[in-house]
């Protein structure tokens, strides 16, 4: 027997050899020697996951990205080391109905969390039992869970390392952040991980809110009066909309006060400095994974499950469809296998394509009737076909918005006022087409895709008019 001989493996077996076994064991022997040594390199392959979750984020906020009246170090190290999405949409622009398909990849309307305060549907596995199960992953969570209770030290398939302090993200996200810092730098390394980070701010806006909703006459600090950043240019909007869009901002804080346009201003400074207090929070996390050398092989996704009014449309805090509450940052960074410094301007994202991507990536099949995608095609630069549109569920489950790369549809169930925007020539949606003359042709397409969409799902039980949400007076 030759060198070249000793060398062969399973798969050089020869042509002789192979007609001595019997009805294709050959074949068999080899792909399965193969499958196996696949399996070991993909296994040897797989990067630890760390998931960046902050909660209320307006998507425009970071210096990296553009935004001038905030300071933003953390974050604008994942900008320049990963890809950032800019068409990326939360699938419900409320808590616990978001987070539940971030963890799910299915709607709020399947997994049953339509509002806040609801359990995942028990038949739909969430990320830490799928990868802790099907690939053996460490599974480990700190902060927000919501699902149905915010704060908990017991959350299906994940060790939870810090539950964080109830309803105080200034104080909580500190004891998250710390949490997962001595994780990170203590852990055993035998086995990958997928660690959640999810923590509360800026969403102490809301607190900030009720203790302002009645303005003092004069600013509470007149020394800021120069740093306060510009009202955005849709301040002003379009008042044909539906009814629950106007409700909406009818009962928040500034309606109810009688804000000036001084103290919309102070507001968003306010904001702004909330996004900088969990900033330093992702930062700990940041250097912790660098000090421990796991940064190489740690694919890290950053996200939030919904953004904030912001003074857009002259709202504030969530539950619209507009871009304001409606769109989310998503950034992803692996170094050596997805792209620093790069934007996606072209591809409409959402929480739904979390877990098939995050299930790519391990290599191992997602769960079934998965309403995402993975990303990682597109962040490998493959082609590979990808959502026409994507999909929000708004106001528990009556209404819905629907948005292609040109335009945004937003209908609410048994309100006669439909919504088109032109996201092209009107990006700040302060225009709506929905009645104007040439639109028909464009607003009956958008209807029948989120009919086609709806028809799909397969909605839970305890979700109010599951079977009627197109019964509306001028459906067809």
């Amino acid at each position: 027997m030759t060198a070249h001989d000793k060398a062969k493996g399973p798969a050089d077996v020869d042509r002789r050899t192979f007609l001595k076994l019997s009805g294709g064991a050959a074949v068999a022997l080899a792909t399965g020697m193969q499958s196996k040594s696949t399996a070991q390199a993909n296994k040897r392959d797989r990067p630890n996951i760390l998931l960046i979750i902050t909660d209320q984020q307006h998507f425009d906020t970071v210096a990296e990205g553009g935004c001038r009246y905030v300071k933003t170090p953390a974050m604008d190290q994942l900008v320049r080391e990963g890809t950032s999405f800019q068409l990326s949409h939360s699938t419900n622009p409320l808590c616990s109905p978001a987070r539940s398909s971030i963890f799910t990849g299915r709607t709020s309307s399947e997994t049953g969390v339509y509002v806040n305060g609801k359990p995942i549907r028990p038949s739909i596995p969430n990320l830490g039992q799928w990868l802790g199960r099907k690939a053996k992953y460490e599974t480990v969570y700190a902060g927000k869970w919501h699902l149905p209770s915010s704060y908990t030290a017991s959350i299906p398939g994940f060790r939870v390392l810090h539950t964080g302090i109830g309803g105080q993200g200034n104080l909580g996200d500190t004891a998250v952040s710390r949490a997962c810092e001595a994780f990170l730098r203590k852990r055993d390394t035998k086995k990958p991980f997928l660690l959640v980070a999810s923590f509360l701010q800026p969403h102490d806006i809301c607190e900030w809110l009720r203790l302002n909703t009645q303005v003092p006459e004069a600013l509470r600090y007149p020394e800021l009066a120069g740093e306060l950043p510009p009202l955005p240019k849709n301040f002003e909007f379009d008042p044909n909309e539906p009814a629950a869009l106007k409700k909406t901002r009818g009962k928040n804080e500034p309606a109810k006060g009688n804000w000036t346009k001084d103290h919309w201003r102070y507001y968003l400074w306010s904001y702004y400095r909330h996004i900088e207090m969990v900033d330093g929070q992702i930062g700990r996390i940041l250097q912790a994974l660098r000090d421990s050398r796991q940064d190489g092989n740690t694919l890290i996704l950053f996200t939030s499950d919904h953004g904030e009014g912001l003074a857009h449309h002259q709202m504030v805090r969530k539950s619209s469809p507009y871009d304001e509450a409606s769109k989310v940052r998503m950034i992803l960074v692996r170094p050596g296998h997805i792209p620093a410094g790069k934007t996606d301007a072209t591809h409409l994202v959402s929480g739904l394509d979390v877990m098939p991507t995050f299930c790519d990536y391990v290599g191992v099949q997602p769960p079934k009737d998965m309403r995402g995608k993975s990303l990682r095609p597109l962040l490998e630069g493959k082609s590979t076909h990808w959502h026409r549109f994507v999909v929000t569920e708004v106001n528990g489950d009556s209404g819905r918005m629907l948005r292609t790369l040109r335009y945004k549809y937003i209908t609410y169930r048994n309100d006669p006022v439909d919504v088109l925007f032109d996201m092209k020539d009107d990006p700040g949606e302060t225009r709506n087409l929905a009645k104007s003359p040439g639109y028909a042709a464009v607003v009956a397409e958008h209807r029948d895709l989120l009919r086609q969409w709806e028809q799909q799902l397969d909605v839970a039980p305890n979700v109010p008019n599951k079977n009627a949400w197109w019964r509306r007076p001028d459906a067809v």
